[in-house]
């Protein structure tokens, strides 16, 4: 049941990025890309860490996409600047740098090794919330609070620079 699932997922997954490049609509491609994020969701759960699917989908699916799909929209962006030639010399690099990632990808996963299923080793709580916390806030401490005080500058930085001045006027 699970690996019908999983081929399901991927087969699904695999379909949805392609259609993300191939459409022609910006909006098609943004749900298409939602719906990437969620069957992504969906192998994590298959993994059992069930926070990364949570934080996967109210992150990427939830907030960011939200965010390029406002942005497309605003935009407005017409028919006539969406089906703009390009020319050969794109195209022919593109396939030229998509050759080469295939290559990369080809000569650093012929030597991987998949680790079988050992029942004896399992642990079946290791992706839940309460072990990544105790994980996060024991061994990367330093690295999350310098996280958090990086937000925390971001923040403030946004509210100084989107705060206006008495009488200076923006149009």
């Amino acid at each position: 049941m699970t690996e019908n699932l999983f081929y399901f997922l991927a087969s699904l997954t695999l379909l949805c990025a392609l259609m993300v490049v191939i459409s022609k609509n910006p909006v098609h491609s943004i749900i298409f890309l939602i719906i990437t994020f969620f069957t992504i969701s969906g192998h994590y759960v298959l993994l059992n860490a069930q926070f990364l699917a949570a934080v996967n989908i109210i992150v990427y699916a939830g907030a960011i996409m939200v965010l390029f799909l406002f942005v497309i929209m605003f935009l407005n962006i017409s028919k006539n600047e969406r089906d703009l030639k390009t020319s050969a010399l794109t195209k022919i690099s593109g396939t030229i740098a998509g050759g080469m990632l295939f290559v990369v990808m080809i000569a650093a996963l012929k030597d991987a090794e998949v680790a079988g299923y050992n029942a004896e080793n399992y642990n079946s709580q290791i992706g839940m919330v309460e072990n990544l916390g105790k994980v996060l806030f024991t061994q990367y401490l330093l690295p999350f609070e310098l996280a958090s005080v990086l937000f925390l500058v971001a923040m403030v930085g946004a509210v100084m620079l989107g705060k206006k001045e008495t009488g200076e006027r923006h149009f």
